[in-house]
């Protein structure tokens, strides 16, 4: 099929430090593209892909200090793919509601992952204008919020199979990933940690809007034990996750979808997860991890889940969250919607 991945310019695909859209943007390029199929990545200039590379602006705008309007650029991706729509099959965005106007207007079969929370009220009118528009869900919880929408699917992010892999034995330490926000819980972990007895690394990004939340609240909480390593790429990631007794994922907040735990299990480590959101859905209680619902429980909890097989983990990941099943499943959606069911 010729297919067209539409990201958006904020990050380059792959991303070199944090962030989870433009990676599962490249995770599934790529594997299209092995696959045999013909893909065309729409996306920042700095971004490497196996796929052709349309460079609609020259880098990620995040690292670009001299960029005002983040509008801008992305009102000229629209207007870019517009028009080259015809040369596609289908369209795939990863950019939320951007593409609902214009697209749905147009003859070229397209669909929108969407990568965020749902539950924001300004949504609501935006999906009831546009009832029609297929859209794929990244976990049925992400759904709740808005049952009106045209679900096409829900597709559970995959990464390549060997893109993070076992490595030595745990060490001494307890593991947070992500981002620092209130609604990461990042406070809880180093609670957790302190209780349990072992240190706490953080690998993460402080985005401008929550530095005060980090200077006010996390930076007093660091030392004796929790230590804050900053943003890693996934080239580091093997070797702190595999070395973590376990992940932790206190959230606060409808998690889409949740990265984080799919990457721990394929490094073969068990995750503690707070119940919310996607994390059902990802996680097996007692198998990949232990899911809770207060630091009492994770607390609780902890030692079960260091006993837990962690070859048994990254069987399941193997099984599960694969980059080539999320193609796969991806395929199946682009073959409904433009009749190509033998493609």
């Amino acid at each position: 099929m010729r297919i067209a991945q539409i990201a958006p310019l904020h990050e380059a695909v792959p991303p070199q430090l944090y962030g989870g859209t433009e990676r599962v943007v490249a995770f599934l390029t790529d594997e299209l593209t092995a696959m045999g199929h013909d893909v065309t990545l729409f996306a920042s200039g700095d971004s490497v892909t196996s796929a052709e590379l349309d460079a609609v602006w020259p880098r990620a705008l995040r690292l670009d200090p001299t960029i005002r309007d983040p509008i801008a650029p992305h009102m000229l991706l629209m207007e870019h793919v517009a028009r080259r729509a015809h040369e596609f099959d289908v369209l795939h965005f990863h950019m939320d509601y951007w593409p609902f106007t214009y697209f749905s207007r147009q003859s070229v079969p397209f669909v929108t992952t969407m990568h965020g929370r749902l539950d924001l009220p300004e949504l609501q009118p935006v999906f009831n204008a546009f009832p029609q528009v297929p859209i794929v869900s990244i976990s049925d919880s992400q759904r709740r919020p808005l049952p009106q929408a045209n679900y096409a699917a829900t597709v559970l992010h995959g990464l390549p199979e060997n893109l993070l892999t076992p490595q030595q034995g745990p060490g001494h330490y307890l593991a947070f990933l992500g981002r620092i926000c209130a609604e990461k819980g990042i406070d809880k972990a180093i609670r957790i940690a302190r209780a349990v007895g072992l240190p706490l690394k953080i690998a993460a990004k402080v985005d401008k809007a929550d530095a005060e939340y980090f200077e006010r609240e996390i930076i007093p909480m660091l030392g004796e034990g929790v230590e804050m390593i900053g943003e890693i790429g996934d080239a580091e990631k093997p070797a702190f996750l595999s070395g973590a007794r376990a992940l932790l994922m206190p959230i606060d907040w409808p998690e889409p979808f949740g990265l984080v735990m799919i990457e721990a299990m394929a490094c073969g480590t068990p995750v503690i997860a707070f119940r919310h959101g996607s994390v059902p859905e990802i996680l097996e209680d007692g198998l990949t991890g232990a899911i809770v619902t207060s630091e009492a429980e994770a607390i609780a909890a902890y030692p079960a889940v260091e006993a837990l097989d962690r070859g048994v983990i990254r069987r399941e990941f193997e099984r599960r969250f694969t980059a080539r099943r999320m193609a796969e499943d991806y395929l199946a959606v682009y073959r409904r919607l433009t009749g190509k069911a033998d493609a």
